[in-house]
């Protein structure tokens, strides 16, 4: 058994075709995204076994890569972009670039990151395409297995998509594996191979259909088992997507929102508990948590050493700045409203070496990852509350709206606000919700600009003004909202083209 890659058949077949093709394909979307097969030339995925082979292996591909381009980058992205953090160490060139506004397409974590989501994207390409006619063939797959390993593939590819929407706008979008190329096909299978770019509207339509089906098929909420895409993923995804300008309804947002309040998931007593450890091990599985990376110390998480000193082992090496190190401006907000708990769960202070953004003996660091057997949480209940109380507010229902945020200050301990006068004050008071209880998760630059360029252009904005120790950055605007696509991706591929303004 083997891959049979076309690239040597493919330089005998170009003299023989009217495309102009000039370069090869062998971009990291493509070398996972070509046809699986043995020396027979069949397709390598035949059985119930193979399928859980590539089931099991797209859930290892988190463990294996999630901390850098999934989450690491993802911060830079959302937090650094917006009033949250600094990017930490000044020393990374790239790392400075997105939080200074002055990023390109030679900017390395923006490469990495389009090769791996795309590349993730192919590997459920090869469930997706190949379940069917497996259970055909195999008698041992059983229709529930079926649409379950369909549904979770769906929901990671949607994802994966949503994910690279948000960063790049209009992206590839390959729904096939492409066969070997031959003289009489090649222009029919072209663009399989050098995809254009697709309307973000195209993108989020097939999103939705796929995640409509999971939240019908994919598996069951498991408390047990948080690393798991179920029912609840599927339609916490439906309403982030229907949340967003592209494909906005609010009344989708809510109903979202309603089933995965009604699967059994509940707020943990103690926010801080998510991410909480002991001597032997860290906290997962909690009764708030919808979707989680789950590591082990055996697994190992390493990301925690991007933000921290090592939880387990206080006297380990501590002497190179961290990443993604959190603002005055997130701090004050914090004592601001007195909210301790929320503070000293995302933010610790330590002593260090250095005092780029802080005295070195009263250093701040971002604290939501503190050992290496933590999980990575990418979706809980906290976060679908004040998604739904967004949704409420924008259909008139603001005194509903303020319920679920001040159900979230309940748990925090702090002070219930009263009921706005205007649904520009609710989102107002939202937001600010969002800020507080979802720092360093990966939302808020993206909270912001979904609800306005404006918004986000003066929040991006005002940082070096409001702080001196920011970075001075390039004013927002509506071309460097999103990533310039990768310069490496634009050499490879002549169908894409790049992002206004870069």
């Amino acid at each position: 058994m083997k891959k049979k890659y076309i690239f040597t058949a493919l330089l005998s077949v170009l003299a023989l075709s009217s495309c102009d093709l000039n370069l090869f394909p062998e971009t990291g979307y493509n070398e996972g995204n070509v046809e699986v097969t043995d020396d027979s030339g069949e397709s390598q995925y035949k059985t119930r076994t193979d399928m859980e082979g590539l089931r099991n292996a797209i859930y290892q591909s988190w463990v294996k890569d999630i901390q850098e381009k999934g989450y690491l980058d993802w911060l830079a992205y959302t937090e650094c972009r917006a009033d949250n953090a600094y990017g930490g160490s000044t020393s990374t060139g790239e790392l400075m670039a997105i939080e200074a506004n002055q990023q390109d397409g030679e900017n390395k974590n923006v490469q990495r990151d389009w090769d791996w989501y795309l590349g993730q994207v192919s590997n459920c390409n090869d469930i997706i395409l190949n379940i069917d006619r497996i259970k055909e063939a195999d008698e041992t797959m059983t229709d529930k297995e079926c649409r379950e390993w369909k549904s979770e593939a769906y929901c990671w590819r949607a994802w994966n998509l949503f994910q690279m929407s948000q960063i790049w706008g209009d992206i590839p979008l390959v729904n096939s594996i492409p066969p070997a190329i031959t003289a009489e096909n090649i222009e029919e299978v072209y663009n399989e191979y050098y995809p254009p770019r697709t309307s973000r509207e195209e993108v989020y339509k097939q999103i939705i259909g796929e995640l409509e089906f999971a939240a019908e098929n994919a598996p069951d909420v498991d408390p047990s088992n948080k690393f798991l895409f179920t029912k609840g993923f599927a339609h916490g995804m439906l309403a982030r997507i229907y949340a967003e300008e592209t494909c906005r309804d609010w009344t989708k947002v809510e109903e979202h929102c309603r089933a995965v309040e009604g699967m059994g998931y509940s707020l943990v007593d103690d926010y801080g508990q998510m991410w909480g450890y002991d001597g032997n091990d860290a906290v997962r599985n909690t009764a708030e948590s919808i979707f989680e990376v789950t590591f082990t110390r055996a697994s190992g998480n390493w990301v925690w050493m991007m933000f921290h000193r090592n939880a387990y082992n206080p006297s380990d090496s501590f002497s190179w700045m961290k990443w993604i190190t959190p603002s005055r401006d997130l701090v004050s907000a914090y004592e601001k409203e007195g909210d301790t708990e929320r503070k000293n769960a995302c933010i610790c202070e330590d002593e260090c070496t250095w005092s780029n953004y802080y005295p070195a003996n009263k250093y701040k660091f971002m604290h939501k990852v503190p050992t290496n057997a933590s999980s990575i949480i990418l979706m809980r209940l906290g976060e679908i509350y004040l998604l739904h109380a967004e949704a409420l507010a924008k259909t008139g229902h603001i005194s509903d709206a303020i319920e679920y945020v001040n159900t979230v200050r309940d748990r925090a301990g702090i002070a219930r606000i009263p009921v706005p006068a205007s649904e520009d004050e609710a989102i107002d008071a939202i937001l600010h919700e969002r800020r507080l209880e979802l720092a360093f998760e990966g939302f808020r630059f993206y909270d912001l600009l979904r609800h306005g360029f404006e918004r986000a252009k003066a929040v991006h904005d005002a940082m070096p003004q409001k702080d001196s120790y920011w970075q001075q950055r390039l004013p927002l605007t509506p071309e460097t909202v999103l990533m310039p696509i990768p310069q490496t991706a634009l050499d490879n591929n002549p169908s894409l083209t790049p992002n206004a303004g870069y």
